[in-house]
């Protein structure tokens, strides 16, 4: 990583802003890309499962049609994200997104029957795993130390905001006419494409020629470096758990107005207000938490969010008004924005640097996965039991779960002493398990980091 600890020290720096973020033309670039591809996706998303529902009349096959974009993280995300590793990070992310738009514009060829619609989408998602990783990968050779948590929050919020957008323009569009929608999401990815092409520097790989062995192998390395080190196993654990109940209310939403109403509001418009209320919440904490307080206290206010984040969806049990559930969701979501880009940045720190992607591939399915089960479980529960019962005591299982892993976070001479540990590894090139091997490659990698670094600090 090539943050040094020094550059993450508030207490002498002070909180960087957005303006020093976003005064990186290469952040921009980045930063427009992937919210504009973002947007297409969720756009895709909602009018996809309109165009399959239109073709079958099949409420069962146009879920299958939403879930099948989650497939590739669930079958592949740590390997795809790999294959990151062992190219230039642009170009990765470039030829991602050509592929997607190529793949979308079939999707929205009237003439495509439904078989090939699955098919195709399946394809252009395989794109997600390999094209997120790189961007993960590549962000802390443009921001360092505070920059970089700020950024990566600028990130999170971003990514929330452009569900909801999405999905309000993709349903609205999709209402009139699906295929448009579909052809407005292969036009974001050609833009995307051409943002990243002419605003990002190339860079050599993480992962050369020599340092290369099997694909397979490589990705268990991945789940090795996360799982092995105290320091990225304890923010592994964190941001899963914190996924583990956060995604509920979303995920019960429409059960849980459909039960309860206060009268004054319609089934739908409760869902729609429980469904948002999470993001919402995570946008407002996002950016008034990485703004307004300083890194030295967004690090001593993790154990306290911890504990806070699963404790405001326990109220659930008294069965409150749809307004009140959507407070206590949207208070969920900001305090998950004070600990999950501030772990995400610890998280990148603590990685030697040919190890980002296949890390984060790891944490992405990981994510998917955790999200998707706590769903299951808890929409299977709610069979049995009300929706209420079921949010709050899986919230207060929550609470348990995150003073557990609020008594085991790491102190803070443990995590600074994995930064250094990373740091010194990451010139390598391909981190601790190649850390006897030097090439001219990374020779010129440090040259090249010790030029932005003067540039950005």
């Amino acid at each position: 990583m090539e943050a040094t600890v020094s550059d993450a020290r508030p207490a002498r720096e002070g909180p960087a802003t957005f303006r020093d973020v976003f005064g990186q033309s290469e952040f921009r670039a980045i930063f427009a890309a992937n919210t504009l591809s973002w947007v297409g996706d969720y756009l895709a998303r909602a009018a996809v499962t309109v165009l399959v529902l239109r073709e079958t009349d099949s409420v069962a096959l146009s879920a299958a049609a939403f879930a099948a974009s989650y497939l590739p993280w669930l079958v592949g995300g740590p390997l795809l994200s790999a294959l990151a590793e062992r190219h230039h990070y642009r170009r990765v992310m470039v030829v991602c997104d050509l592929l997607r738009m190529a793949l979308m514009a079939l999707v929205a060829m009237p003439w495509m029957p439904t078989w090939s619609v699955f098919a195709l989408i399946f394809l252009a998602t395989l794109a997600n795993p390999p094209s997120q990783a790189a961007r993960s990968a590549l962000m802390p050779h443009i921001l360092t130390g505070d920059r970089l948590v700020v950024g990566l929050s600028a990130f999170t919020s971003a990514g929330q905001a452009a569900q909801v957008v999405g999905y309000l323009i993709g349903a609205t569009v999709a209402a009139l006419n699906p295929n448009t929608a579909l052809l407005v999401n292969a036009v974001t990815f050609a833009v995307s494409a051409a943002i990243v092409r002419f605003g990002v520097r190339e860079r050599p790989p993480a992962m050369t020629e020599v340092h290369r062995s099997h694909l397979l192998r490589e990705t268990v390395q991945g789940f090795q470096i996360v799982f092995q080190r105290p320091v990225l196993r304890a923010i592994a654990v964190l941001v899963f758990s914190a996924m583990l109940f956060s995604i509920v209310p979303e995920g019960l939403a429409a059960g849980w107005a459909a039960d309860r109403t206060d009268g004054r509001m319609d089934a739908g418009t409760a869902q729609g207000l429980i469904m948002a209320a999470v993001p919402v919440g995570y946008i407002l904490g996002g950016l008034t938490i990485s703004r307004l307080v300083g890194p030295d206290r967004r690090l001593t206010l993790m154990r306290p969010l911890m504990i806070i984040a699963p404790a405001t969806l326990v109220p659930a049990l008294f069965n409150p008004p749809p307004a009140v559930v959507a407070l206590l969701a949207a208070g969920c979501g900001f305090a998950v924005a004070g600990l999950v880009p501030v772990a995400n940045g610890l998280f990148v720190q603590a990685l030697p640097d040919g190890f980002r992607a296949r890390a984060f591939g790891v944490m992405a399915s990981g994510t998917q996965i955790i999200q998707g089960a706590a769903v299951l479980a808890t929409g299977a529960l709610a069979e049995r039991f009300s929706v209420p019962s079921v949010v709050g005591v899986w919230s207060a299982a929550g609470v348990l779960i995150m003073t557990v892993a609020a008594l085991a976070w790491p102190r803070p001479q443990v995590i600074h002493e994995a930064i250094e540990t990373a740091r010194a590894e990451s010139p390598a090139g391909a981190g601790a398990a190649h850390a006897h091997s030097r090439g001219p490659a990374s020779g010129d990698r440090n040259r090249e980091h010790g030029r932005r670094r003067h540039a950005v600090t």
